[in-house]
């Protein structure tokens, strides 16, 4: 099922997370694999799909990171103070390539909290991935660290329904809470309003996991490499951002929109950029601009890409 990585709200409980194991803790029931799970490649392939769905393009290919199942959440957050802007996830264990791709779009677009990511959106964007592991039983409340755990709890409301919530690790120190107080948050994220005691904080039934998180800044500014230059791509068909060397004067009329710093450029699969390429099926240019002496002005013309198939 899907949930929320932090806000308000709330989520039915799921019985099917983990399984006992033979130490008395709870353990993932896909196993625990060592080594690092997370990885930059998929920060990228999120904000593929996240494209292609937005501008309607065919689905990118299938990556070629592992495909493991693992519990995951997909944060999406926009602007240079990186306000939150959707965060979605799962505790049930899914394949990695499907997984990400099904999130992705779940948290752009379903999060209940905020309006769906638009277009004009995008360039402002950044994605977090996060992989759960080694999920354990905790004996009480507060047998989970700051910084280090995220913690999931199931209790009950003042109307007898059971309900959980979840925090990731990177939620209570970024909020400056210590446990109490995250805790009571997660009380109030999962819709409980009646007062809240020491005895309901004792009855929590407190789950804590780790979290292999990865982060993609901002996509416009990820990176600002010099004119026609690429970074190296991870599996294509990918976007990059790349710098635009525009020699444009400096206009001294106000109305005047000077063109954004970066653009985003669909890859066609395995042909990343050739400046020398001829004629293809599409160029892009950018509008004629008028000079300051009222005649007017070719403007820059990118080097030549193919669309999408």
């Amino acid at each position: 099922m899907a949930a929320g990585c932090c806000g308000t709200k709330k989520q039915k409980l799921n019985n099917s997370t983990s399984v006992p194991s033979c130490n008395g803790t709870s353990m993932l029931s896909n196993g625990i694999s060592n080594g690092m799970v997370a990885l930059p490649e998929m920060c990228f392939f999120c904000f593929d799909v996240l494209y292609c769905h937005l501008y309607n393009l065919d689905p990118p290919k299938t990556p070629t990171f592992s495909n493991d199942a693992y519990p995951l959440f997909v944060t999406w957050k926009i602007g240079k103070d990186k306000r939150l802007r959707g965060c979605i996830g799962t505790f049930n264990a899914m394949n990695l390539q499907s997984g990400l791709r099904e999130y992705a779009i779940t948290s752009a677009f379903k999060d209940s909290r905020f309006n769906p990511i638009t277009r004009d959106e995008f360039s402002k964007l950044s994605v977090s991935v996060s992989i759960l592991r080694h999920f354990e039983d905790g004996s009480d409340y507060l047998d989970w660290e700051v910084g280090i755990h995220g913690i999931r709890i199931e209790f009950v409301n003042e109307k007898g329904n059971k309900r959980t919530a979840t925090y990731l690790p990177e939620v209570a120190p970024e909020q400056g809470w210590d446990q109490v107080q995250t805790i009571d948050s997660l009380l109030r994220k999962g819709g409980y309003k009646a007062s809240i005691s020491h005895d309901l904080r004792k009855s929590i039934k407190l789950t804590r996991y780790q979290s292999e998180k990865i982060t993609q800044l901002m996509w416009g500014r990820t990176v600002a490499a010099p004119p026609h230059t690429l970074p190296t791509p991870y599996q294509p068909p990918t976007l990059v951002m790349v710098q635009q060397p525009l020699p444009l004067p400096t206009y001294s009329n106000p109305g005047f929109i000077q063109p954004p710093s970066y653009m985003s450029i669909p890859t066609p699969g395995s042909v990343w950029w050739d400046p020398y390429a001829g004629p293809s099926s599409y160029q892009r240019e950018f509008p004629v601009l008028p000079s300051l002496d009222g005649s007017e002005m070719n403007g820059y013309q990118s080097p030549p890409f193919r669309k999408r198939k």
